[in-house]
């Protein structure tokens, strides 16, 4: 007879006698006992004199300059009528000369505007030009928003995570990259960078592979994986969108079993439903959208559920502005944000920034000591204040000072910018196959 049938009047019955016994319960955890009344790190407002001036407006955007600067960055930089500055990075990688332009075209355009009004801002140069979207456009107003929150954010002396709901944690998790281009000696620099502080790495997955190539291509890749794993760190796969489907399955399919972070880009974009065939047959997550731009790109990737984790690039990707809405759009999706940030100390602040005030928020990329900063030109070049992004069990601490929260060297950054244009800007490295095709970088 069943536990849950009818049974005579005063009978036991086992759920009876489970429902009899009394409820155990554990205490909280002492995790729950720190933040049982929320986060309480208070961080006092510092406004800029410009914030009670009265008169005419000191809001109002008086000047836009741009500097291109050793390795491969493009800072913006914004200057308003009350002597308010605040730094933006629109660096877009092997493109710089088209975001130089368009910066030049919007800044003849933005002299004048109030440089508090960011939303009318965005939806200006966003919806009233025809012609939208894409890289060089996308980062050139990336350059401009990031730079007009740290202005928001010195005039009212807090934060930009404070303008944006306040924080939601007080450290953010970040990784470390491993290898280059070619990955090699990826164990050694894992050994280095769990000494510097990191838990998790990442690292490309193949070097130059073929459309169709020989499956001994990723023997390799799965034991670079499994010699980072057993030094006790995690680590995400970048496929960078070099491998096509025939490769792709096949590396997903042999990375499973030593249970990667996540793969990045498994395959180029433009192809969400192809991602979807792809996400249907392995349990790793699947991360991608450095190369996605506004939340209409992301939409279809959302609807076909295909991805776990989204990585928009605060650089390309609208700024703080459109990024912020893109997270808040994933979560709808029960998709993370990882932050993708290759780039300059001041994309990486604006991401730490959107990090602390969303919920899913999971990690962010950090460019410190990576395999493209050359030439003694490193994340903390042309800081004031590096300690800021120390890493601490492989994250950051909240980041606290007004804007960004960072301090630039305005006066290096100017010198340097001089240099750098005697040069040719980055580009990226091209990629052949035995044949002579060209391959996907």
């Amino acid at each position: 007879m069943s536990a849950n049938a009818p049974q005579p009047i005063g009978a036991s019955t086992a759920a009876a006698d489970i429902s009899a016994k009394e409820a155990t319960y554990l205490p909280p955890s002492e995790l729950a006992i720190k933040y049982a009344k929320g986060i309480h790190n208070h961080s006092p407002a510092a406004p800029h004199p410009s914030s009670t001036a009265s008169g005419s407006n000191p809001h109002l955007i008086k000047k836009i300059e741009h500097f291109y600067i050793r390795p491969r960055w493009l800072f913006v930089r914004i200057e308003t009528e009350g002597g308010v500055v605040g730094w933006g990075e629109a660096t877009c990688e092997g493109h710089t000369e088209s975001v130089q332009g368009s910066l030049d075209d919007m800044a003849r355009r933005l002299v004048g505007w109030d440089a508090m009004n960011i939303e009318d801002i965005y939806t200006f140069m966003y919806r009233a030009r025809f012609y939208r979207g894409g890289p060089t456009l996308m980062s050139a107003l990336s350059g401009i928003d990031i730079a007009l929150w740290d202005i928001k954010g010195k005039v009212l002396g807090v934060p930009v995570w404070q303008l944006l709901g306040g924080k939601v944690r007080e450290r953010c998790n970040v990784y470390g990259w491993v290898g280059g281009d070619r990955p090699s000696d990826v164990l050694e620099q894992a050994k280095v960078r769990k000494a510097q502080g990191f838990t998790r790495v990442k690292m490309n997955a193949t070097e130059s592979i073929g459309w169709l190539d020989s499956p001994h291509a990723l023997d390799e890749t799965v034991q670079r994986l499994a010699d980072i794993k057993a030094i006790g760190m995690d680590a995400g796969l970048d496929f960078h969108g070099r491998l096509h489907k025939p490769m792709a399955k096949q590396l997903a399919k042999l990375l499973e079993p030593h249970r990667p972070l996540f793969i990045e880009e498994p395959l180029l974009p433009g192809h969400p439903k192809e991602m979807k065939d792809l996400y249907d047959k392995v349990n790793i997550p699947i991360a991608l959208g450095e190369r996605l731009f506004t939340r209409e790109d992301y939409r279809p990737y959302f609807e076909e559920r295909c991805i776990d984790i989204a990585q928009p690039d605060i650089a390309h990707s609208g700024g703080i502005t459109e990024t912020k809405k893109i997270a808040t759009m994933a979560e709808a999706y029960d998709i993370g944000i990882a932050p993708h940030c290759p780039l300059g100390p001041l994309a990486f602040a604006a991401s730490l920034q959107i990090g602390f005030c969303t919920p899913n928020f999971v990690v962010c990329e950090m460019s410190w000591k990576m395999h493209y900063n050359t030439g003694g030109f490193d994340l903390f070049t042309y800081m004031k204040n590096p300690e800021v992004f120390a890493v601490k069990q492989g994250a950051i601490e909240l980041l606290t000072g007004p804007g960004l929260g960072i301090e630039l060297n305005e006066e290096l950054i100017r010198s340097e910018a001089q240099e750098a244009a005697k040069l040719d800007p980055w580009i990226n490295p091209i990629f052949r196959g035995p044949d002579g095709a060209v391959r996907e970088w």
